[in-house]
């Protein structure tokens, strides 16, 4: 009888790389290339190296010097390892280049981003904006070495006697991206018209940086099961739930998280998806407060959020998530060096500048409850507002009558 060994599939193992250039700090490359470890674990890869390098820029021919290119070549070829991650988008230079020097699979930031957006998306809308953003960020890296995406189409006329398979690999995905722009615009529509059927309840849409809260947020506010998961990227489709807090009803969206570098093709791509933040009546900014640099995470968002709505003037609300895992390390009182973002406590940060926006910035934790309720009253209060605004004949709703129970 035949005895059948099980063994378990290898992870794909990765070598990341970042670069220390006058605007980027190396503290900043630390950070940034610890979320491009979390992107690949997302993935489904294991990083298991980062090599960082200083240049006063990437260099135009391999993005890292010649010397170092050797060291990731030496270190991939005794590892056996598959992939090497760049934390900036290469060109198709560089991406060609690296590839033939290294002889393994190479991504960049973009690329990755790419891939994990491909698994996450569930519905057809998701699944076709992707798609879109994946041909518009291969149509420039098409190379000779490529084979041919699919069979060349046949017919009379349909392909030039001095056609060369990069021209038909170039046509095809031309071809592809109209059709799946043609097809967006089509969803478009029908989303339009679901929206515009809705009335004219006011909106509420949750924003922030990818892995926030928003969907327990979502999920605690609306009592609703939206997948929420310690991924990034965990939600790429907005969802909409009606709310009632008291006695009024509003719609609540949860949308598709932001990150540093977002590729521009996505943002292009999903800007359909984003309508339901352009059409916002308030905005809730999602922060997680437990992360050492959460103030660079708010201007990545804001600057998103320009380039989605092109003003700034729908109001939002600041919403620092998370505190039940807010770290705090007191220093010595002998330690006279200076405090870090460790040293804070959670008091002392809401006695910052945060103290001066009062009810437009709030503390709370999903995961726990705490502070929900406060959200709950300062968000009836200014859904209210709007509501009563749109519709001033219903302004008797919202009158306090207690006094005539005392007489």
């Amino acid at each position: 009888m035949k005895e059948f060994i099980i063994t378990e599939a290898r992870t794909e193992q990765a070598v990341l790389v970042g670069l220390i250039t006058p605007t980027q700090s190396e503290a900043q490359v630390k950070e940034y290339l610890d979320e491009l470890a979390f992107l690949s674990e997302t993935a489904g890869v294991e990083p298991v190296l980062r090599v960082t390098q200083r240049l006063d820029k990437p260099h135009s021919v391999t993005f890292v010097g010649k010397g170092k290119l050797e060291e990731i070549k030496s270190y991939v070829e005794e590892k056996e390892i598959g992939i090497v991650i760049f934390d900036d988008e290469l060109s198709p230079k560089q991406l060609r280049n690296i590839e033939q020097e290294l002889k393994v699979k190479i991504l960049d930031r973009t690329s990755l981003i790419l891939d994990i957006f491909a698994s996450r998306a569930q519905t057809a809308h998701a699944k076709t904006q992707v798609e879109l953003a994946q041909y518009q960020y291969m149509l420039p890296r098409l190379t000779r070495l490529w084979t041919h995406l699919e069979r060349q189409r046949g017919g009379v006329g349909m392909r030039g006697p001095g056609e060369t398979q990069l021209e038909t690999d170039r046509r095809i995905i031309l071809d592809k991206i109209s059709l799946l722009k043609d097809q967006l615009r089509s969803i478009d529509r029908q989303m339009s018209v679901q929206r515009k059927n809705r009335g004219k309840m006011v909106r509420v849409a949750l924003v922030g940086y990818t892995n926030v809260g928003k969907s327990t947020l979502m999920n605690l506010m609306a009592k609703s099961d939206v997948f929420a998961e310690n991924k990034l990227f965990a939600t790429l489709d907005t969802t909409v739930r009606k709310v009632i807090i008291h006695n009024l009803p509003f719609l609540l969206s949860d949308t598709v998280g932001f990150i540093r570098k977002l590729p521009t093709q996505l943002i292009e791509s999903f800007k359909s998806t984003l309508d339901e933040v352009r059409e916002a009546d308030l905005l809730v900014h999602v922060v997680d407060v437990s992360h050492p640099n959460f103030e660079e995470q708010i201007e990545v968002v804001n600057t998103t959020l320009r380039e989605i709505n092109g003003n700034e003037d729908t109001p939002q609300l600041l919403v620092f998530n998370k505190l039940d895992a807010f770290s705090f390390n007191p220093k010595d009182e002998d330690d006279l060096t200076p405090k870090t973002r460790e040293n804070v406590s959670a008091e002392e940060l809401m006695d910052t500048w945060m103290a001066k926006m009062g009810d437009d910035c709030m503390f709370i934790s999903a995961k726990t409850g705490e502070g929900v309720e406060h959200l709950k009253d300062v968000l009836y209060e200014r859904v209210k507002q709007i509501h009563v605004t749109r519709f001033p004949y219903n302004d008797f709703l919202f009158q306090d009558y207690s006094h005539l129970n005392e007489e």
